[in-house]
């Protein structure tokens, strides 16, 4: 967690007002709650156990920015981070998924993580590697020749004349001149066998995983022959040299202490398994017990996964949901009181609309100007263009479901439509977005309400 150390809540949120516009509340209180977690690491050991994670509750509507704040955090803490929804899971004895698989895709993701940060620690020594193989079969080997009788005897002047042709060869390589140059190359054959499929009972999938893998452990590595340039070969020679090189034992005692300290959880949808819903959306019986079934891995627990146990006592869970026919007091007592901290996000105006367009590092005015760049189409927006967007986007939201910041990529891509598909066969231009061009492509679609709802 040492991370995080640099990372004051003023920070945290700084950083995350530079994606996310608004919704001050929410920020600050995911920022407290990572910052806790670097605290919970410089607390005495025999009460750093006794700390649990706030975790934390998200209201609002969609399109408002409750996911991407998650998901910045995750990235900022670099931890591992898995998204789900609620309402996609079912209680015990039900068709469908257990929660306990939660933690499981958890640690898979979080071995990927290390794994990835481990190779790039070896890759130096897995680049020379490879670069040996690719001179192999640039420049397969001698057999020994006999030996030259005498007492100073020395071994053919072949091998002599090879090592040079080889050092030569390794100049031309690095110097890039061999890249596309085909060669015959040997390597690990990862698509496996026959494919097989086991079934097991609700709750016990990890069986099912572990008697695949003792399968997959006891038949011979396989490798295939290909034909492939000079540069692919060294890039698939480099990442198997660098996955041998890796103690997998220990990615995996460092995924599992990875995920039990610094591991968020984001449920989406919370409020579609409170029993205050209306009927029509389900049993009550079934989503009190999800709830019922969540319990045990908010509030701590062990779940059996591919990689060991894993304990969930100090992973971060963050709720969300927009509960509109439900309260956060409909949900079961004991799951309420696993999620003490609140916030309530805002829907969003048209002000917010604008900034959304604008401000972020990945701004859509941002990420549109540079999509047709490439096709060598200035994009400018002007600002009143930008406005006549903002407007049409909160417009739709009022008369139709409001989905916030996801209608203005509806928007966009109607707007630009005609321009997106043109601009390979258009020479280099400039094409100003303001106003007026606006009105032009989406007015008439905007006043006939009933085919606004279909388009926009």
């Amino acid at each position: 967690m040492s991370q995080l150390k640099s990372f004051t809540p003023r920070e945290i949120v700084s950083e995350l007002d530079r994606y996310i516009v608004g919704q001050r509340d929410a920020k600050r209180a995911v920022a407290i709650a990572l910052r806790n977690r670097w605290r919970r690491q410089q607390v005495p050991k025999e009460l750093r156990d006794e700390i649990a994670p706030k975790n934390i509750i998200m209201i609002g509507p969609t399109g408002v920015g409750k996911t991407e704040i998650a998901r910045r955090i995750a990235r900022l803490s670099q931890a591992p981070f898995i998204k789900v929804e609620a309402s996609k899971f079912t209680e015990v004895g039900y068709v469908g998924r257990d929660v306990e698989s939660i933690i499981r895709d958890l640690t898979e993701l979080a071995v990927t993580m290390v794994t990835e940060e481990e190779q790039q620690a070896v890759r130096s020594k897995a680049e020379d590697l490879a670069e040996e193989r690719v001179l192999d079969a640039l420049l397969p080997p001698h057999a020994a020749p006999a030996p030259i009788a005498g007492p100073h005897a020395v071994d053919s002047t072949g091998q002599v004349e090879n090592q040079e042709s080889r050092e030569k060869l390794r100049k031309l390589l690095r110097l890039g001149e061999l890249n596309d140059r085909e060669i015959q190359v040997e390597l690990r054959d990862d698509s496996g066998g026959p494919s097989m499929s086991i079934m097991t009972p609700q709750g016990v999938e990890e069986m099912g995983v572990q008697f695949r893998d003792l399968i997959g452990g006891m038949m011979p590595k396989r490798t295939k022959n290909r034909r492939m340039k000079v540069a692919e070969a060294l890039a698939a020679f480099t990442h198997e040299e660098a996955l041998g090189l890796v103690d997998m034992d220990r990615v995996r005692e460092l995924a599992v202490e990875r995920v039990e300290q610094s591991g968020i959880v984001f449920i989406d949808e919370i409020d579609k398994v409170a029993t205050g819903q209306a009927s029509s959306h389900g049993p009550d019986v079934s989503r009190e017990g999800v709830q019922r079934d969540l319990l045990p891995i908010v509030e701590g627990s062990t779940v059996q996964t591919k990689q060991g146990p894993v304990r969930t006592d100090h992973i971060l869970f963050i709720a969300a949901g927009a509960f509109h026919y439900a309260k956060p007091s409909d949900l079961i007592p004991e799951l309420q009181g696993r999620f003490p901290i609140r916030v309530e996000l805002s829907s969003l105006d048209r002000d917010d609309l604008v900034q959304i367009l604008t401000e972020p590092q990945n701004s859509l005015v941002r990420q549109y100007s540079e999509l047709m760049k490439t096709e060598n189409i200035t994009l400018e927006f002007e600002k009143d263009g930008i406005d006549a967007v903002a407007d049409i986007a909160a417009s739709v939201n009022e008369r139709s479901a409001n989905i916030g910041a996801r209608r203005l990529h509806t928007v966009m891509e109607k707007l630009l439509d005609t321009l997106s598909f043109d601009a390979p066969d258009m020479p280099p231009t400039k094409v100003s977005v303001d106003r007026k061009m606006v009105e032009e492509r989406l007015g008439d679609l905007v006043e006939d309400h009933d085919l606004s709802q279909y388009i926009l």
